[in-house]
């Protein structure tokens, strides 16, 4: 007697779900990640060599101190307000606007003081601000 032997399939796994699992997974991991760049600026305050020009007239000098207080021609302001800013300039410079204006501020002043005392300038009309600088260390000439 013959008998018939069945035909045996392969067995296999089908591996297709797996897959499409697996990129759902990715594709849910790539949409839900945030990708966040950190950036620290690096700033070195600016050094120049340079000689002033002897003809100009005598300038107004104003000093911006590490604790944001002002003087102006060695003289100290009694507080920080614009408005006081503004009264000695004038006193100083009078309707002379075009008299030279030097900004001498520490390198650990506050950025807002010394922004304060350019718009003062600026709003009173003065166009000749200058802002000093220290020569490089071991650049001399």
């Amino acid at each position: 007697m013959q008998f018939r032997r069945q035909s045996r399939e392969e067995d296999s796994i089908n591996l297709t779900p797996l897959i499409d699992v697996v990129f759902l997974l990715l594709i849910f991991f790539m949409v839900s990640t945030t990708f966040t760049k950190e950036t620290h600026l690096e700033i070195d305050l600016p050094e120049a060599v340079g000689e002033a020009s002897p003809d100009t007239p005598e300038p107004l000098e104003i000093v911006v101190s590490v604790e944001g207080t002002y003087a102006i021609d060695g003289k100290s302001l009694v507080n920080n307000q614009s408005a006081t800013l503004k009264a000695a300039i004038t006193e100083l410079a009078g309707d002379n606007t075009d008299q030279p204006l030097i900004i001498t501020a520490d390198a650990k002043a506050p950025h807002e003081a010394v922004v304060r005392v350019m718009d003062a300038a600026g709003q009173m009309g003065f166009v000749n601000l200058s802002i000093t600088t220290r020569r490089p260390e071991g650049k001399a000439e």
